[in-house]
């Protein structure tokens, strides 16, 4: 990934993530500055995109709850994601850890997945395993870069087109 400099520069060098409050564990950004802030849906966004630009976060542990005893309520939240141009389920660890069953819930491992496959399709938001918190964070990061720069030239490009 670029540097930390190459990314404020071509991006605009405000840009930053923002936690949500909410989030008890924050990942360690390396290429972008961090701050908390209040965010209506997702754990993580963008400086500027928190209405277009959402990540919902999950551990394996705090994924088994929420498709539990939380399920209403995490659904909920799928469902407002729905409305993001960009939206990503994130999970931190791996389908592997689900089949072997290393949770500490008693569901299923079969009832994990499926309800993950549904959720997908359901509320049309991609689910994506990070296998650590490391590279939990840089694929935010990543997405966040790629994100704020399509957001960028595309609003160039409007700019160019009202000129003419």
């Amino acid at each position: 990934m670029e540097s930390r400099n190459e990314i404020k520069n071509e991006n605009c060098h405000t840009m930053k993530i923002i936690i949500d409050t909410r989030e008890r564990t924050e990942l360690a950004f390396t290429h972008f500055e961090a701050e908390r802030g209040t965010l209506q849906s997702g754990d993580y966004s963008i400086t500027g995109l928190t209405h277009r630009f959402a990540i919902e976060r999950k551990s394996i542990d705090d994924l088994t709850q929420s498709i539990t005893t939380g399920r209403e309520r995490f659904e909920r939240e799928l469902h407002r994601l729905r409305g993001f141009d960009f939206a990503r389920l994130l999970i931190i660890g791996t389908e592997t850890e689900i089949r072997q069953h290393r949770y500490r819930s008693r569901v299923p491992p079969k009832s994990v997945l499926h309800s993950l496959y549904a959720f997908e399709v359901r509320y049309q938001i991609p689910v994506v395993w990070a296998g650590t918190e490391a590279n939990a964070a840089a694929l935010i990061e990543r997405w966040a870069f790629w994100y704020a720069r399509e957001v960028k030239n595309a609003a160039e490009g409007m700019n160019k087109e009202m000129t003419i």
